[in-house]
């Protein structure tokens, strides 16, 4: 389980403290505060800290940009204008911290995301836990063929068991020598700084993790795409659900124009014009590559 009951408990308490403030709050966000949400077998994401609502991103574009936002009726109409137009600053104006456990395969690359402020569970100072990530059989695939970054076929039967097996045991064997090798009994154990070396990249870290609405959209956008791998995706996808809850609105313009719209070079708003008007086209008379065309039939259906 990704929480032991000693945890819960604190949450429980946690989420019992009422403090008065005069701040603006987002009910939607109040309801996530402190609470554990599971991913993948022990990892976790719990919203610690926020600041600002929808309110804030008008609030921020109103001062910004004076009395050019008076022909803007109502605040979603102003957020979605903003969405729209790639205005990022007033997103900013809001902000979230994360509490995240994690794969440290998938935390090397959830880092690459750099315009966050992140503090790391230390494993120089702390011990870590006997827990590792094993994927669920449907989540074992061959390497695509078409695409080195991805997954193929799904492996099934005795291949699928004897990945799982050899993940299972090079992370207890491995975890067994990093104890081995901490082991004071009778003997000097080795620094923690060292042992942490032996670890597999399936073992679980925990990190804070704070960034600001524009920045965790661009994450979300990368991150909660069919196309990402699977593992920071379904973290990605709870990000998601909670972002929703706390600012409705530009969440919704968030997945209008991010999440379900498309970016179109000139090749290809060119190549759609001609389509329209009945035109037979393929990759060469659109000049574009191979894949260029694939992605643009894959975003018309």
């Amino acid at each position: 389980m990704p929480i032991t009951p000693d945890q819960q408990a604190e949450i429980d308490a946690q989420r019992s403290e009422a403090h008065q403030t005069l701040r603006a709050t987002s009910p939607g966000m109040e309801k996530h505060l402190y609470q554990a949400h599971e991913v993948l077998d022990h990892g976790l994401i719990r919203v610690i800290d926020y600041m600002g609502d929808d309110n804030a991103i008008t609030q921020a574009a109103r001062v910004s940009y004076g009395k050019g936002t008076k022909k803007v009726s109502n605040d979603t109409g102003l957020i979605r204008y903003l969405m729209r137009h790639w205005h990022s600053t007033p997103f900013e104006m809001c902000e979230v911290k994360f509490h995240v456990k994690l794969p440290v395969f998938v935390a090397r690359q959830w880092i690459r995301h750099r315009t966050a402020n992140v503090n790391e569970y230390s494993a120089r100072y702390s011990i870590l836990d006997r827990e590792f990530y094993i994927p669920e059989p449907d989540q074992l695939a061959a390497q695509s063929t078409i695409n080195n970054q991805g997954r193929g076929e799904t492996l099934e039967g005795k291949e699928a068991q004897a990945v799982l097996d050899m993940l299972r045991d090079d992370a207890t064997r491995s975890y067994d020598h990093y104890e081995e090798m901490l082991s004071d009994d009778g003997k000097k154990g080795l620094a923690r700084e060292l042992a942490r070396m032996n670890l597999p990249a399936n073992v679980y870290t925990q990190w804070y993790w704070k960034v600001d609405l524009h920045n965790l959209f661009h994450f979300l956008r990368l991150r909660a795409d069919a196309h990402a791998q699977y593992e920071i995706r379904v973290y990605a996808e709870k990000m998601c659900e909670i972002t929703a809850d706390w600012v409705p609105a530009a969440y919704g313009a968030f997945e209008d124009y991010r999440l379900g719209g498309a970016n179109l070079s000139a090749k290809g708003i060119d190549a759609i014009k001609r389509m329209i008007k009945g035109e037979d086209m393929d990759a060469e008379k659109a000049g574009m590559s191979a894949g260029e065309w694939r992605e643009l039939l894959g975003v018309l259906g």
